[in-house]
């Protein structure tokens, strides 16, 4: 009897199939909360213009006196509020106006619109009207095409009230009503209980309730028929319409801060008693009152200028804004990324290229693969095999789940707001748990002896270990808003410009050592680090620099390989290799900095690929790293040349060579000499950033200066055989997929691409933030083994270096793991079968075996999918 060969799994195993069971079931967990929590809590207001109309917080309350500059952040609940600005405006009022009918405070609504619009000639003509006395007369405001008006009603019985009321109208389903062309397109009314509690007498309350009563029924979208009133309308309907009329409630003042005579008239009583009146008409009308107002200032001293009854200039332009999303949110602005301004806004619907890709990702593949698994032979032949279907369906899904995160109203939205204190806590937690991590790294073996050995000069370990941990910052720096902070900004400036160093070290050992300039060598590092962000632009509506990390790191992966590859035998001339640095650094620069040079490239890419380029970010992104690279590539051909001098594989023939030489023969004067300069320019360097006053001028300095501190961190990492043998184990994990999280964080981390934070709806940011941080991280461990799978099945690879293994009944995980050093003959097997077919196959058989027909294909394929895409 044939002994079974079956080996149960290990504890780590069991450990890691248990921790992948939990992280399964939360995720499974989080998306059926917040279909339910959308489909049943918010069914009543879905795109969360109630939201936005009656609640919100501050999210930086504080004093006035405040450095921090408070009141500037109010987060309606679960959503992004845009903050409108003059394109803004100009693209949702262009050649309409904006009539705002009421007292001072409603005056200062006016005051934030006409200042988004033009800062400078609003605060021109405010001076103005204090000059001449004008605070009780009516104004206009003029800018690009945009109209604003104020019309001085404080008892909300004027003639020009009248007027415009009896101009609104609103488009019923089937025509037009009324001048339409003469309403405003958005009329704001302020209640105006303030004068009436203020001058009114003991009937204060029956004139109140009259001036209201006599413009409800406008807002209930009547146009003035009262005997023949359209149906109801949700509040979604009437935002589409070309003009709004909303109410502001009744400013509660603070009444410790009124004068004397004022704090007599304007009593608590009488302001909560005209604000019930408005609450009951709302309640029983279609009148939209903006509650969300009066909240701004609930229970709160720092909102207030010193008359008590006006509100302070931040506060005052929130409201705008408040007004602004209300009325805009569904138009022009909502229809292109960034799609952060998700209050009172509908998403685009998807187009044909993106519910293919949502139909294959959500039924076809997984249909598929319940096939494969099925054992069912006659449909599995034409299937891909089991481990390459299994990554297709994580790839996809990874994909959907995507776009139902940050493209639909399933997931809540909120605002971020940088706290230094959220910052250095979760900076020191991460730290900690690094710490506590650490272990020693697997020691390579000597070829000669058979011993173990140091790891090598910046080891694979240790630059997995140093991006995992930079990951980790940069999340956290993205999370909490830190680039509102200069010095921290500075400090994530340095870590990107590291991660671009780890790109020139990396790329020119493996080239130095191995000499392999081979097409599939390039098409596999394209494929690699593209496949992600190729995809994910069809599917967000964004385009392929938004993910711009992955394309910053190809354009220099293109640029090492032809600076190695061109005159690539005289590379161990390390004279001849530095003056092609040179030459391409200088090459690079002209590309990037000449005016023109980028623009022809993108109008070319414009009229024969359909792509768009932003040039002027491009531009920005590339200068801010111009000769980090070049630093790493330096670097890494001084060490392979060490290495080889070291073990005496070559003699030294140029002055280099001997000044690495002497470098090996004094090697402990020469690493003190290092440390010692190492030590000395980390704080010359902070000393220097921190003389910048902002980020221009910082980013100025920083492609001449960020090779000092990454240099110091090198040296000092390997100055001792310690230091280099022993690694963070966490810090290393991510740091192998950090491409999958900083990609993936856009969407299902972060929100409204990056502008906003990802919420579930049930209340603490934290503790959100503990459910959905692990998902994160297991989602991007996932996608990338699915992305190196499939890079190497596209490619035609017979040896991809992880796969999903098939088979494995025993195994403790849901998902199938992934085996390391698995081979395949697939592609060998499906080429056989192709060329014994007809004309097709033969094709066919013949893209498998050329891995030029197959790019063209694929390259040919992206062009259809790019000009075709709406």
């Amino acid at each position: 009897m044939a002994r079974s060969t079956f080996k149960p799994p290990s504890t780590r195993d069991q450990i890691a199939a248990t921790v992948e069971r939990a992280l399964q079931g939360t995720l499974a967990l989080v998306i059926l909360w917040v279909i339910y929590r959308y489909c049943w809590i918010d069914a009543a207001d879905p795109f969360k213009c109630g939201a936005l109309l009656n609640k919100g917080e501050w999210l930086d309350p504080g004093p006035r006196w405040n450095s921090r500059n408070p009141f500037q952040n109010w987060q309606p609940p679960g959503c992004i509020m845009h903050e409108y600005k003059k394109q803004d405006i100009q693209g949702c009022f262009y050649d309409r106006r904006l009539v705002f009918i009421g007292d001072s405070t409603t005056r200062q609504i006016f005051w934030a619109v006409a200042k988004k619009m033009d800062q400078e000639k609003a605060e021109e003509e405010i001076a103005d009207m204090l000059d001449h006395n004008g605070k009780h007369e009516d104004l206009e405001f003029e800018s690009s095409g945009v109209f604003v008006q104020f019309i001085w009603d404080p008892w909300l019985n004027s003639t020009g009230l009248n007027r415009e009321l009896q101009k609104f109208s609103v488009i019923s389903a089937l025509e037009p009503t009324g001048a339409t062309g003469e309403s405003a397109a958005l009329l704001l009314l302020g209640a105006p209980g303030l004068w009436y509690a203020r001058h009114g007498q003991e009937n204060f309350m029956k004139d109140f309730r009259d001036s209201v009563e006599h413009v409800i029924p406008y807002m209930d979208h009547t146009s003035g028929d009262l005997d023949n009133p359209p149906p109801s309308r949700s509040f979604n309907a009437r935002q589409a319409s070309p003009n709004m009329l909303l109410m502001a409630p009744i400013q509660v003042p603070r009444y410790e801060a009124l004068s004397p005579s004022r704090e007599e008239t304007i009593t608590p009583e009488k302001i909560d008693q005209m604000n019930d009146f408005l609450q009951q008409v709302s309640a029983h009308s279609e009148a939209d009152i903006v509650w969300s107002y009066n909240l701004m200032t609930w229970n709160g001293r720092a909102q207030y200028e010193e008359s008590g009854l006006h509100v302070i200039e931040n506060v005052a332009h929130r409201k705008a804004d408040v007004l602004l999303n209300l009325r805009c949110n569904a138009g022009p602005v909502s229809s292109k990324y960034p799609f952060s301004h998700t209050c009172c806004s509908n998403y685009t619907q998807p187009n044909g290229i993106q519910w293919v890709l949502i139909l294959t990702g959500l039924l076809v593949l997984p249909l598929f693969l319940s096939v494969q698994r099925g054992h069912v032979a006659r449909l599995r032949r034409f299937l891909p095999s089991g481990h390459i279907l299994t990554a297709l369906t994580i790839f996809c899904l990874v994909v959907c789940f995507c776009f139902y995160a940050d493209r639909t109203q399933i997931f809540e939205k909120s605002h971020k707001q940088f706290r230094r204190r959220e910052f250095l806590i979760a900076c020191s937690a991460v730290g900690i748990a690094g710490l506590m991590s650490i272990r020693k790294s697997n020691s390579p073996i000597s070829r000669d002896s058979g011993e173990s050995t140091d790891q090598p000069f910046l080891s694979r370990d240790q630059t997995e270990e140093w991006k995992g941990w930079m990951q980790f910052i940069i999340l956290i720096y993205h999370y909490t808003h830190g680039s509102k902070t200069l010095w921290i900004y500075e400090i994530v400036r340095i870590l990107i410009a590291s991660y671009l160093f780890i790109t020139g070290f990396g790329h020119t050992m493996f080239f130095m050592k191995t000499g392999d300039y081979s097409l599939k060598r390039v098409a596999t590092v394209l494929a690699r680090l593209n496949l992600l962000s190729f995809v994910l632009p069809y599917m967000m509506r964004t385009d392929y620099l938004f993910y711009y990390f992955g394309s910053l790191v190809t354009f220099w992966f293109l640029v090492i390989y032809f600076t190695l590859k061109i005159g690539r035998g005289r590379n161990v001339n390390l004279w001849f290799l530095f003056g092609k640095i040179i030459v391409s650094a200088v090459l690079v620069t002209c590309f990037t900095m000449i005016p023109g040079v980028l623009e022809f490239v993108s109008s070319i890419l414009s009229k024969t690929c359909a792509i768009s380029w932003n040039v002027k970010e491009w531009r920005f992104r590339t200068s801010l790293d111009l000769y980090i690279v070049y630093i790493g590539m330096i670097i890494a051909a001084l060490a392979v040349r060490r290495t080889q001098l070291k073990t005496e594989v070559v003699k030294p023939i140029t002055l280099i060579d001997k000044a690495v030489q002497l470098s090996v023969t004094y090697q402990g004067s020469f690493k003190a000499i290092s440390v010692a300069l190492s030590l000395g320019l980390f704080p010359g360097f902070w000393a220097l950033t921190r003389r910048s006053p902002d980020k221009e001028d910082y980013n100025w300095w920083q492609p001449y200066v960020s090779f000092i501190p990454i240099v110091c961190f090198v040296t000092l990492r390997n100055c001792h055989r310690f230091l280099r043998n022993y690694r963070s184990v966490v810090f290393a994990w991510v740091g192998r997929y950090s491409l999958e999280t900083y990609i993936l964080q856009y969407h299902i981390w972060l929100a409204g691409d990056t502008k906003g934070l990802l919420r579930l709806g049930l209340g603490n940011r934290w503790f959100e933030a503990a459910i959905l941080t692990p998902i994160f991280f297991w989602v991007s461990w996932r996608t990338a083994d699915a992305t190196q799978i499939l890079a190497a099945w596209i490619l035609g690879s017979t040896k991809p270096s992880r796969r999903f293994s098939e088979g494995e009944k025993d195994s403790p995980y849901l998902l199938p793991k992934t085996q390391e050093g698995a081979t395949s003959n697939e592609f060998e097997l499906g080429a056989q079968e192709q060329r014994q077919g007809g004309g097709v196959k033969k094709f066919m058989g013949k893209a498998q075996e050329s891995l030029k027909w197959r790019l063209s294909i694929i390259l040919l394929l992206m062009w259809l999918a790019n000009v075709s895409y709406q």
